[in-house]
Parts: structure tokens; sequence; C-alpha cells
């Protein structure tokens, strides 16, 4: 029986090549939208390779501080102070690490000058992160006590400032900004959100330790778990230490808050959730992707809906005939929906290869600097089961109408 199907199926895709190119464009189009987004939302989210950790540390990304009194309030990065000595105590997990965000540096070569983005950041981030190693070696905890000038580059700035293969910028010195740093190490690009830096040197590399007694700044603190089921008691934990510090002027602000979130955590908290409450708002962030890729997906649909519909109306001939001949409403009505499901999956394969090419292209045209998708299969396996949904959801009300045809009116339909 499903061998009938698939030749019957075969035979009318071949007998309309037009109408079947123009339902398969469709198709094509739809998916690869959507898997580019997929692909790109699972590379901003649940990345792998140098944040391949992520399932298990949280982030603390900024602080608010209040003063209901006065009517003030201000949102700003964590200061240095505040995550060693009130973080870093912090008993039940693994490592907690300090970053700078990134911020735009000079690097002077005689008379050439490159800008570039530089982070400063202790030894427990790079045991938090995962970053692969080209050449050399990374800072190390002996590296930030003794105030080394060292830098680590990433594999884009190291052939900018020096040509040639990754170990060739090992040893060699660069000036920052006045400041003079030997390469020790060279890693992988990487374009995640705490990844992203040109540069990287130790936090005691600052011209001043002024840093150390500031409560604000421009830090951001990585806390690693030891498993990803501990994540929500070192959420509880970072909360009630946030009801613990005290401002260096407590009459100028009189309560702190801040919240442990995770990637999405933090991008929906910082879209449509807030920063006075421990929900982020990443629920209502995935119900609002979810529903629009839900509706992009059920436009096209209809669109075939429509399109099937107008074929039905072609074929009464070969229905009523079909129906005289003793052809049941359910054999007739699998029929089409096995077309279009067997179309769609058609559809999903050159989505498949279409999306690769896209996000190879989104690769290489650097629209976003390191930009590193993969297209892995998990969003393959999600790829052919929306390619499913679309066959079944386009051919469920045009094979309903079709078996609900009279031969005898088909035969005089088709006349």
């Amino acid at each position: 029986m499903l061998r009938n199907y698939l030749l019957t199926a075969w035979k009318v895709f071949m007998r309309r090549k037009l109408f079947t190119a123009i339902n398969l464009l469709c198709i094509v189009l739809t998916l690869v939208v959507l898997m580019v987004i997929a692909s790109l939302l699972e590379t901003a989210f649940r990345p792998s390779g140098v944040e391949g950790r992520s399932d298990r540390f949280l982030q603390v990304f900024m602080m608010r501080m209040d003063n209901p009194e006065a009517g003030r309030r201000s949102n700003t990065p964590l200061g240095y102070k505040l995550i060693d000595k009130y973080l870093k105590p912090m008993p039940g997990v693994e490592r907690v690490a300090a970053v700078t965000l990134p911020g735009g540096v000079s690097v002077y070569q005689g008379d050439r000058v490159s800008e570039l983005q530089m982070r400063r950041a202790d030894a427990d981030y790079w045991k938090v992160l995962d970053f692969r190693l080209l050449a050399g070696r990374l800072p190390t905890a002996a590296d930030d006590a003794a105030g080394r000038m060292i830098a680590v580059l990433n594999a884009s700035t190291a052939r900018r400032l020096f040509p040639g293969a990754p170990a060739a910028a090992i040893g060699q010195r660069i000036d920052v900004g006045g400041q003079h740093f030997e390469v020790v190490g060279v890693v992988e690009d990487a374009m995640h959100l705490n990844a992203y830096a040109d540069i990287w040197a130790p936090i005691s590399t600052f011209a001043s330790s002024d840093y150390r007694n500031e409560l604000t700044g421009m830090f951001v603190a990585l806390i690693l778990a030891e498993r990803a089921a501990d994540l929500p008691r070192i959420r509880r934990q970072v909360e009630q230490i946030a009801q613990g510090v005290v401002h260096d002027d407590p009459k100028e602000w009189t309560r702190i808050r801040f919240w442990a979130d995770s990637k999405l955590d933090l991008f929906a908290r910082l879209t449509v959730g807030s920063d006075e409450v421990p929900d982020s708002g990443a629920g209502k962030l995935l119900a609002m992707i979810a529903t629009a890729m839900l509706v992009f997906m059920l436009l096209p649909a209809l669109n075939l809906v429509n399109l099937n519909t107008g074929r039905i109306m072609e074929r009464r001939a070969e229905i009523g005939v079909r129906k005289a001949f003793g052809a049941t409403s359910t054999q007739l009505a699998v029929q089409l929906v096995v077309e279009n499901v067997l179309l769609c999956l058609a559809g999903g394969l050159v989505a498949l290869a279409a999306t690769a090419g896209v996000l190879a292209w989104l690769e290489s045209a650097q629209l976003i600097s390191y930009l590193k998708v993969d297209l892995n299969l998990a969003v393959f396996g999600w790829g052919m089961l929306i390619a499913t949904v679309f066959g079944l959801v386009s051919g469920v009300l045009p094979a309903w109408k079709m078996s609900r045809l009279d031969p005898v009116h088909a035969l005089k339909g088709a006349a």
C-alpha cells in the first residue's frame, strides 16, 4: 500500500512540475529562515566550544542600586571589590571568576595603530571558559599575583599584528595604550558574550590598584557550579548575598540588588524582563519566540492549503474514478497527506543544505565578528520535524475535502 502511495505521489509531482517547484520553493524559504534563526538562538543561549559549560555557569552582569526616599536608582556593572569580597567566598561552587567588559584600546606598532577590544581577567576565568589554545599558554594565578605584563591574543588579532602562524606571536611585545605586554598565548576566535575580545591580560596589570577598592566598576562575575542541578541553589545564595551588601556610602544608596542569570535569563532581563525581581522573564521571552515562529510557519502552511485545494479541483476526475472503483475516503485522504509530507520532507532536505550555505555566508561575511554557527543534529531534527508538521497542516484540510467528494459529482465536475 505504501509503495502505491509513493508511486502515485511521484507521478503527481512530475505531472505538474511548475506547481511542484512553487510548493518546494515556499517550503524551502520558510524552513531556511526558521532553521537559521534556530541555529543562531542555539549558538547564543546553548553554545558549544568556548562556552560549552554554560549549562552550569551563571553570570552576575549588573547590579541595581536604589534610594527610594530620594527617588534615585542606578544600574551599573560590578566592581572588583564586590566580586572579591562577597561572591568569591561563596560556598558550594566550583569557582567564581572576575572579568572586565570589553573595552576599546589602541595597539601601537611603530606608525601603525590598531583599534582592538581588550578584557582583563583573573586566572579562574580561563578555567570557567574553555578556550581552544592554538599556541603558547594561558595566564595563571601566579601571573596575576605577580602582576606580570602578559597578554593573550585571539587568532585573528595575532595574524593582524604578527602575520604568520599563531606561534609567530608568542614572545612578541605589544604597546597597549602606553603599557607594554608580552604575548604568551594565542586562542581561537570567539564571539560569545563572555568570551568576546581581541586581547586579554591579568587584572593586576591595571595601571592603578584602585579597582580593588571599588564596589562598582566594569566587571562581570562568572559562577561555575559543580553540577547543573546546583544552579537554583546558587541563584538563591546570590540573592541573599546581595541583600547583605553595604554600599561605601550607605546614605547615597540604601539598597543593592543583583541576580545570577544564565545567558538566556540575562538576555530576557535586558529585553522583556525586569531587574527588580528574581524572575528574568525567560519564560515570557521563549513564549514570544515560539509564538512568532509558529505564526511564521502557519502563514505559508495556509498558502499551501489553498494551493493544494486548487490542485484537488483539477483531480476531480481521478478522484471520481478511484472512488467509483472502491477507493475509500480514508485511502484518498491518506494519499494526499502522503504527497504533502513527502513534498515537505524533500523541501526540508533542500532547506538543510541551503541553511548550511546561509550560515557559512554569515560566518564569512563577518556581519557579527567571530561568528561561528554549527548546523548540528538537533537543528537537523527540528528541521525535519517542522517539515513533517508542514506536510500534515497543509495536507489535512485538502485531504478532508477530497475524501468528501461524491464520485458522480466529481466526474461531472471534470467533464
